[in-house]
């Protein structure tokens, strides 16, 4: 008989690889040099992988873990606890890994702020100077950590909310009665 942990326990190891892949998705694309704002294609590649392919993968292997850990059952609060828990913990990683290189690189959040403002400038060349300033610097407070770092976790926390409801409706399977 295997041993009955908790759905956040059983999460936190998938959280954690998730945040650490995100991780590395931005380092990787630091160092090679290429960004999200110039080259869109990889914007969404990427939005894609982290909003959509790996909350999904890493929420359903933790429900999968727990199901397994728990003689096969697992509720839908439960599946709803992993999920939860999977995305928070990999928006946590993310968020503080976010402002940790901020500091560390305080030129990387300028530097994105004259891309956005060149991209702005081609897509939309009657954008009045003062259009542009109001834009770049809305873009700029919502760079600050106080902004970042609750909006990623409440975002992420939503999102692996969404898709635990799918995955925990698939794969819930209650206790038999009387067990």
């Amino acid at each position: 008989m295997s041993e009955i942990t908790s759905p956040a326990k059983s999460a936190v190891q998938y959280g954690v690889f998730f945040g650490v892949i995100m991780v590395l998705e931005f380092v990787i694309l630091y160092i090679i040099g290429i960004d999200t704002i110039t080259n869109p294609a990889i914007g969404i590649v990427i939005n894609i992988l982290n909003f959509f392919a790996l909350p999904i993968l890493f929420i359903t292997l933790a429900c999968i873990n727990f199901k397994k850990k728990n003689n096969g059952v697992i509720s839908f609060s439960q599946s709803l606890k992993a999920g939860v828990t999977t995305a928070f913990i990999a928006a946590l990683i993310y968020a503080l890994f976010t402002v940790i290189f901020n500091l560390i690189f305080p030129e990387f959040t300028q530097e994105m702020l004259e891309k956005t403002r060149t991209m702005m400038t081609e897509r939309n060349p009657n954008m009045s100077q003062e259009q542009m300033d109001m834009a770049l610097s809305w873009t700029e407070k919502f760079s600050s950590p106080f902004i970042v770092v609750p909006f990623t976790l409440a975002f992420y926390s939503f999102v692996g909310f969404i898709y635990s409801l799918i995955i925990g409706a698939i794969l819930k399977n209650d206790r038999p009665q009387g067990y």
